[in-house]
């Protein structure tokens, strides 16, 4: 990975992220530098309307304005009853500034939503576990802006009523893994990072670059 060099720049200021990333660079001998060190560059506007495209969109306005290789992903939870939502919008899912208890409230309350109008509708009884998945897209560009690598990585699961756990961040306490028993937030960020869909999309950089 000669492009890299010993340090990347992640175009984050999400600081559960930087925690995740830190580890799995640092094990290729690569230290991270983050937004958080940039405090000086405005809000990246994301409009796309894809992960991909999101992540194209963070790594390309980085590397423009300070001329270095960076690496960016965007993610996000996607449940199945709700057609695929908060996706994209996850971080805002209930407005902005970005706020995960927020987020997670409003998740709970569009799940029972969905489930009080399907009683209405059929007498049917839609309570339970929905299916979802987290998504992460990922992109590396050079000093340029120009792609050099892309991947992505995803995570099945359930969310469940009520949060557990106390690690992680955003959507993690909801998310629940039923083939480990705990949600993403229970697990240590050493079995997260193996699991994740984040540590997923990196180890499939890692390939593209090899």
């Amino acid at each position: 990975m000669p492009l890299l060099g010993p340090e990347v720049l992640i175009a984050t200021r999400n600081a559960g992220k930087v925690k995740e990333f830190v580890p799995m660079f640092e094990a290729k001998g690569i230290a991270v530098k983050s937004l958080l060190d940039y405090p000086e560059l405005p809000d990246i506007v994301e409009d796309g309307d894809t992960f991909a495209a999101n992540a194209l969109i963070k790594a390309r306005t980085i590397a423009e304005r300070l001329g270095v290789p960076v690496v960016a992903d965007d993610s996000g939870l996607c449940v199945d009853r709700l057609g695929g939502a908060p996706g994209v919008y996850s971080a805002r899912y209930a407005g902005e500034p970005s706020n995960d208890a927020a987020n997670n409230r409003k998740l709970l309350e569009e799940l029972a939503k969905v489930e009080a109008d399907a009683a209405l509708q059929d007498g049917s009884d839609a309570r339970g576990l929905s299916p979802a998945r987290f998504v992460c897209a990922m992109a590396l560009v050079d000093a340029e802006g120009r792609v050099v690598a892309e991947a992505e990585g995803a995570c099945e699961g359930v969310i469940i009523g009520e949060p557990r756990g106390e690690r992680g961040f955003g959507y993690d306490p909801l998310f629940y893994i039923p083939e480990l028993g705990q949600t993403m937030a229970e697990l240590t960020l050493e079995a997260k990072n193996e699991r994740s869909h984040r540590g997923q999309a990196i180890r499939r950089l890692w390939e593209a670059l090899s």
